[in-house]
């Protein structure tokens, strides 16, 4: 996963980051149209929409026009935003536990006038909802017992025949990721596409 100027344990962990904020607003394009939106500091990728996620938004097909949608590791909103952009009547949860990102989240869902966003805590998703598809780009440098330890918190939520989208750098255990989860979480994994270093994968809970 591609790296920011802030510290891994900055934004991947941390609640509430310790840097200054440095707020501003940036032009981006999202779901094919150009939208302003707030970035930070102590947030993962404040610079821009990153390599990795770019890969997945482009290589993904459309997602689901309804149900509840999740974007795990929201950072500053780019999947969560193109997600609710696509799919309007779908409600979007935006999850993180950074509560800089989660803020930045809302407000540029606001600005947009996207009220189908809800970007929240993982512990503030309610436990009965299923997920019509997932997309990620995974904090993969949180380390791989953590990273297995949230993943499986959250694809073993898709709904049956759903679809959750992860991509991940080559480099950084793409194809052994896709083999765990399809041992061990019993989802079906594929590698759908191959893009400047970084695999596009697809589990898919059975019907």
């Amino acid at each position: 996963m591609p790296q920011d100027d802030a510290a891994p344990s900055d934004h991947y962990f941390t609640a509430q980051p310790a840097s200054a904020e440095d707020l501003r607003t940036i032009r981006v394009r999202l779901a094919g149209q150009e939208i302003e939106a707030d970035v930070a500091a102590g947030v993962f990728s404040p610079g821009g929409v990153d390599k990795g996620t770019t890969i997945l938004l482009g290589e993904v097909p459309a997602p689901p026009s309804s149900g509840d949608l999740l974007d795990l590791g929201c950072g500053w909103g780019p999947i969560a935003l193109t997600l609710a952009l696509r799919s309007p009547e779908a409600t979007v949860w935006a999850v993180d536990v950074n509560e800089r990102a989660l803020d930045l989240t809302r407000r540029t869902a606001e600005r947009l006038g996207l009220d189908n966003v809800r970007a929240v805590t993982p512990d503030d998703v309610p436990e009965d909802v299923r997920f019509a598809a997932v997309w990620s780009n995974p904090a993969i440098r949180i380390g791989k017992e953590a990273l297995h330890e949230m993943l499986r918190r959250w694809l073993t939520r898709l709904a049956p025949g759903a679809d959750a989208w992860l991509v991940v750098s080559k480099q950084l255990g793409a194809d052994s990721l896709a083999g765990w989860i399809s041992s061990d979480l019993g989802l079906p994994t594929n590698r759908e596409a191959t893009s400047k270093g970084f695999r596009i994968l697809r589990a898919t809970r059975p019907a």
